[in-house]
């Protein structure tokens, strides 16, 4: 019974959840459409919580991604309306996440602060940076090129449904891309093993040779870019850009995270498993959305639902003797 809780019970929680939908929602749920929409609607959170993996894996989180994936999204706005082509204000935007991650990074492995207080802090700064960049308001129409904004609108053809053209989103492509890539990059890589390394005994995986300070410092870049990423998908996405923009995007990917790691068979995060954290989560908000529920109930029933599929893999380690 420990062993089946501790690999099984999460993952039967989660098909729960959705047979729930498909049977309360038998007209719409299941359908290509919701769930072409649920992938574009998924693919900004997809995209941080996958480049968060990467921190993770070392035991450590980043809870600036949020603010860096709205300051990404001003930068480029703003540059937009001093008349900046697209590639040239999106590559600064991502030099902006890259150059954020690094400050992340090196206040943890090179200075030595706690990742808790040094991305707390810069949490704070960035996102009072977004918002004297935008000074403060919200920058849309005109300012906002069509060609950018046309990225998130289109997509690769994929047949008929419901009689309407269909396409898999740029957004979603985009997405499963990083994920792919950051996928290759932790399981195939001998980065990516030694950032697991580190993620086991800091210390023995120094001991050994690793050089750990820089592979911290270079992670935190990886989710700082990551979160660049997405704020620029979603400015795409809405046409627009302001400075909260990015808000709930950190907390919703450390949950999708925590939520992946329920199943895999050694606790520990996964590229995969944070997409199915992810999808788990957006399945639910999409199928409570549907039933018409609150959202201040929404998330008190997302939440208790992470709780409850933690406390099956904690109670499936312990009785096994796993800590």
């Amino acid at each position: 019974m420990a062993h089946f809780l501790r690999h099984y019970g999460s993952l039967i929680g989660m098909a729960a959840i959705v047979l729930f939908f498909w049977v309360m929602l038998p007209d719409t749920f299941m359908t290509a459409r919701n769930w072409l929409n649920i992938s574009q609607q998924l693919a900004m959170l997809i995209v941080v919580a996958v480049t968060m993996t990467v921190v993770m894996v070392m035991g450590d989180f980043d809870l600036s991604v949020g603010a860096m994936a709205s300051l990404a999204g001003v930068v480029a706005a703003v540059l937009f309306t001093f008349g900046w082509p697209v590639w040239a204000a999106v590559l600064a935007a991502l030099a902006v996440g890259l150059l954020g991650g690094l400050v992340n990074g090196a206040l943890i492995s090179l200075i030595g602060i706690l990742p808790f207080v040094a991305t707390l802090a810069t949490l704070t700064m960035y996102s009072g940076a977004a918002f004297m960049v935008s000074d403060g308001k919200t920058i849309f129409g005109k300012a906002i090129p069509e060609a950018f904004a046309a990225f998130a609108k289109s997509g690769i053809p994929i047949g008929t449904v419901a009689d309407k053209p269909a396409v898999l989103p740029w957004l979603t492509v985009l997405a499963l891309a990083i994920t792919a890539a950051v996928w290759v990059v932790l399981e195939q890589t001998t980065y990516g093993r030694r950032l697991y390394a580190i993620g086991g005994n800091a210390e023995a995986a120094r001991l050994a040779g690793v050089k750990v300070a820089w592979l911290r410092l270079s992670a935190f870049a990886f989710t700082g870019v990551g979160a660049a990423v997405a704020g620029l998908m979603y400015a795409s996405r809405v046409a627009s850009a302001n400075p909260t923009q990015g808000d709930g995007l950190m907390l919703t990917a450390i949950a999708a995270v925590f939520l992946g790691m329920t199943v895999t068979r050694d606790g520990q995060p996964r590229v995969l498993a944070s997409l199915a954290g992810v999808v788990v989560l957006g399945v639910m908000d999409n199928g409570l959305t549907q039933l018409q529920v609150d959202s201040y109930v929404r998330e008190v029933m997302v939440g208790a639902i992470i709780l409850l599929a933690v406390s099956i893999s904690a109670l499936g380690r312990k009785a096994v003797g796993l800590r």
